[in-house]
């Protein structure tokens, strides 16, 4: 798990925790960004400002082998390889290409603290 300061346009805020996660399902792309949006709904997240406050943000990042473009997902997510805060943690969880995202994290300017805080699972 790691803490970040927030990025975009609402910048007064506390610090947002980050993680990834991998996981294997029978679930397709679509029915798995549903699974997400349910657990953000049962946690509590209101609509809001892009990028403002919220009590949880699931992203559906990556799925081996699928690449799709539709009105509610894009795979890879779009701003996968541009966001540090996505790649150090990513990058922990046996990513497909990890290459591919290590040479993007190394582009990336410096400036966002990405800072270690614990382990989801020890």
């Amino acid at each position: 798990m790691y803490e970040t300061e927030p990025v975009g346009e609402v910048l007064d805020q506390r610090d947002f925790l980050n993680a990834a996660v991998r996981v294997e399902t029978t679930l397709g792309p679509h029915e798995l960004l549903d699974a997400c949006k349910d657990v953000e709904r049962r946690m509590g997240r209101a609509a809001g400002p892009r990028h403002g406050p919220r009590a949880i943000d699931v992203d559906l990042l990556l799925v081996e082998g699928e690449a799709l473009v539709s009105e509610r997902l894009r795979l890879p997510h779009p701003e996968v390889t541009s966001r540090r805060f996505v790649l150090v943690p990513l990058l922990e969880v046996d990513p497909p290409e990890p290459d591919t995202l290590r040479d993007a994290l190394q582009a990336l300017p410096p400036g966002q603290r990405v800072e270690r805080v614990g382990a989801l699972i020890e």
